[in-house]
């Protein structure tokens, strides 16, 4: 790592980092050629993707680290709360830190946070222990994710900083791909999460040992000028012979407290509310409000991030050939404005189809792809503006703002949408047992709590046995009354009575000199209860004693009793911390079900008003509206340089 003072030296004097020697000291002496330059930012890009994946993979196994350390929903937020405010102080510290070496902060960084990753956070087993492991994941990925951007904007001109910004921003959106795709396909075979964290550690390893060896930087001499395009390269190198570095490095924090700067780096995290929501919670949403599986709202998020990727390198591109970026910002806040607006329609609609939140989320993703771009390199040349020596500054006011805001957004989920958590803490177990026992629930629900309750403590309690059949049946209490006095005091007659055929016994009952319907009457109690005829006889004539307008009415509800008496036994089956829990949280998790949809719904209005927000931010950034008028300075300027070069040439 340098020391200031060798910074301050002309540019022709440091020389070029070797293999060896670039382990520490990365700064280059001359702008790269094409080749390389692309390489470096290659490697940047990659880099960002693979933190980003770090940094992801805690929402892909989620429900895996809920039920591994009995985590409640809240305390899994307030994870990624505290991780959120750690990052922000650690984006804020590496603006300080600048004069290390942005290569090095980025190297070193991607090291660390590697190996965190394969080993220190699989080896957690407290909740409490994988706290602290993901706040030092998230306060390396803090600082690396402010040098990233800072290295991209040094290695590309203006003139294509929006390609190159394009590229950059396909960090969080591949990483989150990447997430999920390797989240779908291994799961299942390892549902491990600890399988999960190894898996990208490797990744990330490898990719750490290779900004280890390849990651450069250009000297501060050389990054603290504006370069618009790849023909200011001989004059930057000529100015930088001369160069006084110290004096453009002081002060560069008041430099970028303007409204500008600060005011853009807001607009931007609050418009981004949206996308940190989706990428947080977009399967619990789905799960919870539509009763999408987890494949399926991994598969919206992959529609999702994939028009987000080709938004943010299509506009890019696009964006450098018409040297704007302020009607690229407008358009695509429209855009997602418009999408989110569309996607608030279907939010209290349960039938919606997969295809349909497909197309709306996808619409959303292009708008804000093609504002993210743009902005990042409108935010650099607005940081430029300023001080081309204060570019890490700057994006360490937008990476603390950023990080803040994601703060603030997770802690306002849990605010707004409290049903989240309830369905989240108490609903898969409740899904579990609603699905085993589910006509055991049926009968509960019909019952009612108090008056099993009651059974439970006495199931001789007659008064809730009747309650509780007059509710499965619809019949009469005096009805049922009847039939389970009957039952009581003439087991053994109604037992008699029903070895007999239905349509025998009415005879009977209205003829009882009917000998034929007699004799078969005693041969079918006979063989029902394996006596002979003579004892059958007796049993049949100890029947008549039974009343008859009361037998009457156990012939009618009788069947209807008897079913219901079985659904209320089985109900019994049950096991008990199973109906407690039930009993616990039923209501609750109802109610949720209930409160789930409209909160969700006032939510995503304060996306969507946040996205409004961003669009008066758009006129105090720097740069021209008018692709004719871009083009027309970007002609000065070369005339400009030209004419630079020439003055020093005859100097020298």
């Amino acid at each position: 790592m340098s020391s200031t003072p060798t910074a301050a030296r002309p540019a022709a004097e440091i020389p070029p980092p070797t293999m060896v020697t670039g382990l520490w000291q990365r700064k280059l002496p001359h702008y790269p050629d094409t080749p390389r330059r692309a390489w470096y930012l290659f490697v940047v890009v990659i880099t960002s993707i693979s933190l980003y994946y770090q940094q992801i993979v805690a929402g892909a196994v989620g429900n895996q680290l809920i039920a591994y350390f009995h985590l409640t929903f809240r305390y899994f937020i307030g994870i990624f709360i505290v991780g959120a405010a750690f990052g922000a102080v650690a984006s804020v510290v590496t603006g300080l830190l600048d004069r290390w070496g942005r290569a090095n902060i980025v190297a070193y960084g991607m090291a660390i946070c590697s190996l965190l990753t394969l080993f220190a956070v699989p080896a957690c087993t407290t909740k409490e222990a994988y706290l602290v492991t993901y706040s030092l994941v998230s306060i390396v990925e803090g600082a690396v994710l402010v040098a990233t951007p800072a290295l991209v904007r040094d290695f590309s001109p203006q003139l294509d900083r929006a390609s190159a910004m394009g590229f950059w921003t396909l960090g969080p959106v591949l990483g989150a791909l990447v997430t999920t795709e390797v989240a779908n396909h291994t799961l299942d075979a390892h549902p491990d999460w600890q399988y999960a964290y190894r898996f990208c550690g490797v990744i990330s390893v490898v990719i750490a040992v290779l900004a280890m060896v390849a990651l450069r930087e250009l000297s501060p001499a050389l990054r603290d000028q504006i370069m618009v395009s790849l023909r200011d390269r001989a004059l930057i190198e000529a100015r930088a012979r001369g160069l006084d570095v110290n004096q453009l490095e002081r002060n560069q924090w008041r430099q970028m407290m303007h409204f500008e700067v600060v005011g853009s780096a807001f607009a931007i995290s609050v418009f981004l509310m949206f996308f940190y929501t989706v990428i947080s919670f977009l399967a619990v949403y789905m799960a919870t409000n539509f009763g999408f599986s987890s494949a399926q709202a991994n598969g919206l998020g992959n529609w999702y991030w994939l028009a987000s990727a080709i938004a943010l390198v299509a506009t890019g591109f696009v964006s450098d050939r018409l040297k704007v970026r302020k009607p690229f910002m407008i358009f695509g806040a429209v855009v997602s404005i418009v999408g989110v607006y569309t996607f608030l329609g279907y939010t209290d609609k349960p039938g919606t189809d997969y295809y349909t939140f497909a197309a709306v989320l996808s619409l959303i993703a292009l708008g804000s792809g093609i504002v993210y771009s743009t902005w990042m390199a409108g935010f650099t040349e607005t940081v430029e503006k300023r001080n081309p020596a204060a570019t890490a500054v700057g994006l360490a006011v937008w990476g603390g703002l950023l990080r803040t805001i994601v703060t603030l957004v997770l802690f306002g989920l849990l605010v707004v949408v409290t049903a989240a958590g309830t369905l989240v803490n108490y609903g898969p177990r409740l899904q579990t047992i609603s699905t085993k026992y589910r006509d055991e629930i049926a009968t509960i629900q019909k019952v009612g709590e108090d008056t099993l309750t009651a059974l439970g403590k006495n199931p001789n309690d007659q008064a809730a046995q009747v309650n509780a059949l007059v509710k499965l049946t619809g019949d009469s209490a005096s009805d049922v009354q009847t039939v389970l006095s009957v039952n009581a005091k003439y087991p053994d007659e109604l037992a008699t009575l029903q070895a007999i055929d239905a349509q025998v016994l009415v005879k009977l009952l209205t003829n009882p000199n009917d000998q034929q319907s007699a004799a078969v009457a005693v041969g079918q109690v006979a063989k029902k209860f394996n006596i002979p005829p003579d004892q059958a006889v007796a049993r049949i004539t100890a029947a008549e004693k039974v009343p008859v307008d009361q037998l009457a009415v156990v012939s009618q509800v009788g069947p209807q009793l008897a079913t219901a008496s079985a659904q209320l036994k089985a109900v019994s089956a049950i096991p008990a911390d199973d109906l407690a829990y039930l009993s616990a949280h039923g209501k609750e998790v109802q109610q949720a079900q209930a409160d789930s949809a409209k909160q969700w719904k006032r939510w995503w209005w304060i996306c969507l008003i946040a996205q409004v927000v961003f669009l008066p931010f758009v006129f105090l950034m720097s740069g021209h509206w008018s692709p004719k008028k871009a083009a027309e300075e970007a002609a000065e300027h070369d005339a400009a340089v030209q004419r630079e070069l020439e003055q020093l040439s005859h100097t020298e």
